[in-house]
């Protein structure tokens, strides 16, 4: 880790922990803290406290320290820090935009696909995105605390092949709830593959702890981690040896976007996005169109404005280079690809 990884430009802030738990639970969790420490104007400040309320604020100092100090458009920064367009009601978008209320299937369960399940492992995040198309979900009623009947579940359906961590983000779980969670799944016959998705890893890049790699590796299930990261000023150089350090363990990484209005929507944004990710051995897996969460319309991206940049995305990169570009359709059987 650089001993610089929780400065900003404006001069030191508080000395660095010394581990990922303790990085997250020292966490900025006020707008006004945020607004402070960068530089920005307080008035930011009081017009995100009203939709902080509504959709609490969480940012580590680890990505705290990639933002541009005092200014209020960087792309970073938008996606954390509450805005007064949350508040807004917007017609189409909802509480649940994905239905996962009609694809729960069990406790902390949702089975949306085919010989997939989702385990809902963890109500906890690294960052509260302030897209997020979970950010209404009843985790109190899906919490696999205990994880049993999710395991008698899973065990009871031999169609199921592979079990997807999601939250959350599972990797807010210790490295031993992680591992006994492993050998549970890994002693059910019919299944073959554990897929993580996760943001911890580009957040705070201290969570790919030795005692991580060797839970995912022991296992005789093939692990997967998809990271999602939207911008290529999230991929700093300790973020990078997180990313490598994984991939080193032989555990393929691929990588999830959203595609956000004033974050990422420019060809030459995620052009320097998937090269980067491409250079550190990282494989663009999706390109997400916003799912239309109640409070997240004014990340919305225009269909013309999405395909032209995918066309171009296409048009300047090698085709492994370029995600799919999807979204997704509640009932689907399937992400619906999008042109």
């Amino acid at each position: 880790m650089t001993d610089c990884v929780f400065r900003t430009k404006r001069g030191a802030s508080p000395p660095p922990p010394a581990d990922w738990q303790s990085i997250l639970a020292h966490s900025v969790r006020s707008p006004a803290e945020l607004c402070r420490t960068l530089g920005l104007p307080a008035s930011l400040a009081a017009d995100a406290e009203p939709a902080a309320d509504r959709w609490s604020m969480l940012v580590p100092h680890t990505y705290l320290a990639r933002i541009r100090p005092a200014d209020p458009a960087d792309p970073l920064l938008r996606q954390v820090l509450p805005r007064a367009a949350e508040l807004a009601t917007t017609a189409g978008y909802t509480a649940d935009p994905l239905a996962e209320s009609h694809a729960q299937c069990g406790p902390g369960l949702l089975q949306k696909y085919r010989g997939r399940i989702l385990m809902v492992t963890a109500p906890h995040c690294g960052v509260h995105c302030r897209f997020c198309f979970r950010r209404h979900f009843p985790f109190d009623n899906a919490s696999t605390a205990d994880w049993q009947p999710a395991i008698q579940t899973i065990t009871a359906d031999p169609s199921i092949h592979e079990v997807i961590l999601s939250g959350g983000d599972p990797l807010s779980l210790s490295d031993s709830a992680l591992a006994d969670l492993a050998d549970q799944l890994a002693a059910i016959p019919h299944l073959r593959r554990l897929r993580v998705h996760t943001r911890l890893p580009i957040l705070i890049p201290q969570r790919v702890t030795t005692g991580l790699l060797r839970a995912l590796r022991k296992t005789r299930l093939t692990a997967v981690t998809v990271v999602h990261v939207n911008h290529p000023g999230e991929i700093d150089a300790d973020v990078a040896d997180a990313l490598g350090r994984l991939i080193d363990a032989g555990i393929p990484v691929l990588s999830q976007s959203v595609l956000l209005h004033g974050v990422n929507d420019s060809a030459d944004i995620l052009t320097d996005l998937y090269e980067r990710l491409i250079d550190l051995r990282v494989i663009p897996y999706y390109l997400h169109r916003l799912d239309h969460v109640a409070g997240a319309a004014h990340f919305e991206v225009a269909s013309p404005k999405a395909a032209a940049i995918v066309s171009e995305l296409r048009a300047r990169l090698p085709g492994y280079a370029v995600p799919r570009h999807v979204c997704e359709t509640p009932g689907g059987t399937s992400k619906e690809l999008v042109a």
